[in-house]
């Protein structure tokens, strides 16, 4: 098991992505998944407006960003990274986890 969770590590920080703990407020993110296109406008603190899932939020909402997640119960808090599943939450509601991303950029 050991093994497999550094496999994983060593892979996020191979693949890249983003650590919202050092991208400033205000910065907007496109992030690709196999699924869906969102985009993320950081706030801070974790939290972000994003918009791009036709039911979750098909207009911008405010949400908690958790991480992202090798799509299991691990997750590396508070980044956005490729290959991996983002994982955020809205209010009270369920966590939503998405298809792997794919890609990453700032857009302006």
């Amino acid at each position: 098991m050991a093994a497999a969770v550094n496999r994983n590590i060593v892979e996020s920080e191979v693949l890249g992505g983003v650590d919202l703990n050092v991208v400033p407020a205000g910065t907007v993110l496109e992030v690709q998944t196999e699924n869906r296109r969102y985009r993320i406008v950081h706030r801070g603190w974790g939290q972000a407006m994003i918009s791009g899932h036709p039911e979750f939020c098909p207009e911008p909402v405010l949400v908690q960003i958790h991480g992202s997640t090798w799509g299991g119960a691990m997750i590396k808090q508070a980044f956005i990274g490729r290959g991996m599943h983002l994982e955020f939450s809205q209010a009270e509601l369920m966590p939503v986890t998405t298809s792997r991303i794919l890609e990453i950029r700032e857009i302006g």
